[in-house]
């Protein structure tokens, strides 16, 4: 929360958001048939990533809209996988998609940021406990579902034309802020999904 709220810290953690976000792109552009060739991180922590394929239609909406939600959906799961007992397997899963995404970073920035990011998480699942690793997954998982809350409130408050819902808006007939909707009722969904999870334990606390 504290990483979220105080914007030092959020200058540089939300660089996890921000790969995240990136990768939500290349995900669903991969899955709906494009091809992804790859993504940068820049040094104010924000990124872009390009897939290639069709310059309209649902494929290249799909692929626009995937990276708001991304680190949303990502943070809920982890932290049902966490409070699963499923942690070191989302950990080497994690650590599978960096080392791969590794080959299509395309600045020596978002190079070094990345292979930090897998160093991070391979010594965690190589040296840590069970139990570490739960608590890490479910740190990342909250931090990431709080991080993408905050993602959304920036781009709503920007207006750019660079931005996903401008660019949504430049694809359909349906405005941005239309768009941006949609991203908080993707953000919604997921954190009721990971309220599932946590309530239990939060209940339990009080």
């Amino acid at each position: 929360l504290l990483a979220v709220l105080l914007a030092p810290l959020w200058r540089y953690a939300r660089l996890a958001v921000t790969i995240v976000h990136e990768l939500g792109h290349a995900a669903v552009g991969i899955a709906v048939g494009r091809r992804f060739t790859g993504f940068v991180v820049s040094p104010d922590m924000s990124g872009h990533a390009v897939t290639v394929g069709p310059r309209r239609g649902i494929g290249r909406i799909l692929s626009t809209w995937a990276g708001y939600p991304a680190p949303a959906v990502l943070g809920a799961a982890l932290i049902q996988v966490a409070l699963h007992g499923w942690a070191r397997t989302a950990l080497f899963a994690a650590l599978l998609v960096l080392v791969v995404s590794l080959v299509f970073t395309r600045s020596l920035h978002t190079l070094l940021i990345v292979l930090a990011t897998a160093a991070g998480i391979g010594a965690v699942w190589w040296w840590g406990s069970a139990a570490l690793g739960a608590l890490l997954c479910l740190a990342a998982g909250v931090f990431l579902l709080l991080g993408a809350w905050r993602h959304l409130g920036a781009v709503m408050t920007s207006g750019r034309r660079s931005d996903d819902p401008a660019q949504l808006a430049q694809l359909t007939p349906l405005p941005g802020w239309l768009w941006s909707l949609t991203f908080a009722l993707a953000l919604a969904a997921s954190s009721w999904w990971a309220w599932t999870a946590l309530s239990p334990h939060v209940l339990d606390l009080l």
